[in-house]
């Protein structure tokens, strides 16, 4: 990318991405998650979806970010999203999280939710563009340095959407 032509496809995430993924994740958090979770939403999670973002057109195909959600009756909840340092800001991030909701649309999805560090101005900035509103702030949420998370809500999802993309997908 960069500069290039190049389009970014999603597509779901397989045992052989999880190299990569893996990697894109350790540069991305200060809490990764280990190669047996991925396994298991991969395997055993019957509400997981996991997809990665990749450019076409380089053989092999590069992976350069990834989202998991979980579908659990009318809400989707976004679990991860990481895009690899060097495509970041290019809106791979943001075609991932689109790409998820409107699959959460068409699987009957009402709302979306995650959290988000507190100071992790540049993902709420994108949460916040796809209309999440913070609902509440979790205390002491992540482990490595107890920050507090936002818990950002999307309501009314496929109303969202209509408005948004009307029919397209």
């Amino acid at each position: 990318m960069r500069g290039e032509t190049a389009e970014i496809l999603i597509r779901k995430m397989s045992f052989d991405d999880l190299p990569v993924v893996l990697q894109i994740d350790r540069m991305s958090f200060p809490l990764p998650w280990p190669e047996r979770s991925y396994r298991y939403e991969l395997t055993k999670n019957p509400a997981s979806s996991l997809l990665v973002a990749e450019i076409d057109g380089i053989v092999p195909n590069e992976v350069i970010g990834f989202i998991g959600c979980w579908l659990i009756a009318d809400e989707v909840h976004i679990s991860t999203i990481a895009v690899h340092p060097y495509y970041r800001r290019q809106g791979v991030g943001e075609k991932l999280l689109l790409t998820v909701l409107g699959w959460a649309v068409d699987q009957g999805a009402q709302i979306a939710t995650l959290e988000v560090r507190v100071s992790n101005h540049i993902a709420i900035d994108l949460y916040r563009k796809q209309g999440f509103i913070i609902e509440g702030k979790k205390t002491g949420y992540y482990r490595d340095n107890n920050e507090d998370a936002y818990q950002m809500i999307l309501e009314g999802l496929p109303d969202w959407y209509l408005e948004r993309f009307g029919g397209d997908r």
